[in-house]
């Protein structure tokens, strides 16, 4: 049993950075695609829709799409707190590609970044706890109703109602936590959910039908429904405030959350001593560091080094007597 769930582990971990090598690469060419559009008509940012007609952005779009698909497969072989925070990967990735593609130059800070994700990803991914030997879907129905975690979906859902009723109008275009804090609320459930979806996806392709449990078709509509919110509010987020604030924020609180949610849903730190978390968490406040250093810093190095500062062009031309 220890071999196969190992052997999970590592087709899980194989499907996430797979899923991050294409969503990271397929920013770039659906940003080369837009950029070649927006050369030919009106751009995307001004109301525009060329990039339709454009082969380059829909070769992004398809790439997208297959990783999406192998993250949501990932989800079926290893534990959330495995596949969730190897979701940065997609940013360095992107990162690369974009200084020897676009010539979007990467600052030393940025390279340091992308150091500290690789260590935190690899911290984890060494002390990640083991999948559990599921055979039904109905074994993770069992897991979502058990006390613990109906409180956490109940508090949960109560915090993303109080936030969208009470807060959206009064404080949504002001405070950036609001907006996030939806999104990444139901984010939470709908990594829950996806989990349940994959692993019922994964053992009917085994040859064990999943898709005749009640139980799997509840878990595809909250995945549908949590998805639609989430993708509602997180645009709205995006539309509102800069991309370089918003993906750093969403990302550590979205990861926070997926992780305790899994911690209580899946139980999978119980099978783990205390050096062992210490370690994970320690690698995921690593990646939190390297992706918040990576949005902090991702314009440092477009800077044109041509033109001279301003101390230099108005400094006096004759050296001054005592210089030394």
């Amino acid at each position: 049993m220890d071999i196969s769930v190992s052997r999970d582990n590592v087709n899980g971990l194989a499907l996430a950075v797979s899923s991050s090598v294409f969503i990271g690469s397929s920013f770039i060419i659906k940003k080369k695609g837009l950029k070649k559009a927006g050369s030919n008509g009106v751009r995307a940012g001004s109301g525009g829709y060329s990039y339709l007609k454009e082969p380059w952005w829909w070769a992004g779009m398809i790439t997208m799409i297959v990783g999406e698909i192998a993250n949501f497969a990932a989800y079926g072989y290893a534990p959330a707190i495995l596949v969730t925070p190897l979701g940065a990967l997609s940013i360095i990735f992107s990162a690369i590609l974009a200084h020897f593609i676009l010539d979007e130059k990467l600052h030393i800070f940025g390279v340091l970044g992308c150091v500290l994700c690789v260590v935190g990803s690899t911290t984890i991914v060494l002390h990640a706890p083991h999948e559990k030997d599921i055979e039904s879907v109905t074994q993770v129905w069992d897991l979502a109703t058990e006390p613990g975690f109906l409180v956490y979906s109940s508090i949960t859902m109560a915090l993303a109602l109080v936030l969208i009723f009470k807060f959206v109008q009064s404080h949504g275009k002001t405070h950036l936590t609001v907006y996030i804090g939806i999104c990444s609320l139901m984010g939470s459930l709908t990594v829950m959910s996806v989990k349940a979806v994959s692993i019922a996806m994964k053992l009917t392709f085994s040859g064990s039908n999943q898709f005749g449990y009640f139980q799997t078709w509840i878990f595809t509509l909250i995945v549908v429904f949590t998805c639609v919110t989430q993708i509602n509010y997180l645009n709205k987020a995006l539309d509102t405030f800069n991309t370089a604030v918003v993906s750093p924020v969403y990302y550590v609180m979205f990861t926070s959350l997926t992780i305790l949610a899994s911690m209580i849903m899946f139980k999978d730190w119980a099978s783990q001593n205390a050096s062992q978390i210490a370690t994970e968490l320690c690698g995921f406040v690593t990646i939190l560091s390297g992706t918040f250093l990576l949005h902090k810093t991702k314009d440092m190095g477009n800077e044109d080094s041509s033109t001279p500062p301003p101390v230099f062009a108005n400094a006096d031309p004759k050296p001054e007597a005592n210089s030394r």
